[in-house]
């Protein structure tokens, strides 16, 4: 049976490259604390440490182990290949504790690595057993060959996807607001709050991020699909009602559902029906010139005064290791949707 090795290897790239951001952020203060630098793998039982701390742990390491467990070919050596997947998740994350002890906002522990090791054994176990999603004849790649644009262009596309469901997980940011550059550059907001003016723009922000992403899902299938679409913007819908339950005391799923947020997904999904019956190098433009000014407006739009107030975050590690990786996710989207839209339109052109 025919397996596709490429996107689980691609997915298991970036989710190791998004892991050590998440781990390492936010990257400043640097120093040598005098300990020796594997101390920790001898250190004793941490003195506070919880059950949901071990499991998000093992839970976190789950899926890099699924995809390279799934990266290898049907017929490799089921027991060298699930030894070789543990190995690689506990190097992978012992690196990663390791730098951790020249971080002053981060703390080196044996038990972080014996869990996320953990938790690469049992996702490449699941990845054995269920792996075959990637074969030729599997439901995933039967389902990306009917509906996703074939190569690399295709499996780009759904990779930006995903990208933009882990954006969602930013509780504080407008619904569907990507392209943030003031958290990492410590800017002010440009524009004073008004009530008015706020919902003005959260309204325009949230309805143009639906049409730019509306396009280009579309722009990544063979043939389109208003359901797939739909269900993208659910899904986005989803994740962001888990992160305000999760990230938000009191939990509120529905924190997101602004009277501006939701005028901006009417008229968004309005605009996005229009569009779609246009032709595709003006579905094209517009899904450009939509990105490039909900993030323009993004840049500017004042803070909500009395949102901040209603709402404080949970301060804990698993919290702070979501909020510097949905950070720089949520900062690189819109640039990286710009240049998959323009190479896009350059391999349409040339077919």
């Amino acid at each position: 049976m025919q397996h596709d090795r490429r996107l689980p290897r691609y997915l298991a790239l970036a989710y190791a490259l998004l892991t050590a951001y998440a781990c390492l952020h936010p990257f400043s203060g640097w120093r040598d604390t005098g300990i020796g630098p594997f101390a920790f793998l001898i250190a004793p039982w941490p003195r506070y440490i919880t059950f949901a701390d071990l499991w998000l742990n093992a839970l976190g390491f789950m899926p890099m182990g699924f995809m390279l467990a799934a990266s290898f070919w049907r017929g490799s050596n089921k027991r060298g290949v699930l030894l070789l997947t543990t190995i690689l998740c506990a190097l992978l994350s012992g690196s990663l504790e390791f730098a951790q002890n020249y971080l002053p906002t981060r703390v080196a522990s044996n038990v972080d690595l014996a869990t996320n090791t953990l938790g690469g054994l049992i996702g490449g176990m699941a990845g054995l057993r269920w792996g075959n999603v990637f074969d030729y004849s599997g439901f995933l790649a039967s389902w990306r060959r009917r509906r996703i644009l074939p190569g690399h262009i295709g499996e780009i596309g759904l990779i930006l996807v995903a990208l933009w469901w882990l954006t969602q997980l930013e509780p504080t940011s407008t619904l569907f607001g990507t392209g943030d550059m003031r958290p990492l550059f410590d800017l002010p907001a440009a524009i004073m709050f008004s009530a008015r003016r706020f919902v003005v723009i959260e309204t325009l922000i949230v309805s143009m991020n639906v049409l730019a992403l509306g396009l280009l899902v579309r722009r990544c299938m063979r043939d389109p699909s208003g359901v797939l679409v739909a269900l993208v913007l659910l899904g986005g819908l989803a994740v962001r009602s888990l992160a305000d339950y999760i990230f938000i005391v009191p939990p509120d799923p529905w924190q997101w559902a602004t009277p501006g947020a939701l005028r901006g997904l009417m008229i968004g999904l309005t605009a996005l029906l229009v569009a779609w019956q246009l032709p595709g190098w003006l579905q094209h433009s517009l899904a450009c010139v939509a990105l490039l000014l909900c993030t323009a407006l993004v840049n500017i739009a004042p803070e909500n005064p009395f949102e901040l107030a209603s709402m404080r975050l949970v301060h804990e590690n698993h919290f702070l290791n979501f909020h510097g990786l949905t950070r720089l996710t949520d900062f690189l989207w819109p640039f990286l949707a710009l240049i998959y839209l323009s190479a896009n339109a350059a391999l349409v052109q040339r077919r």
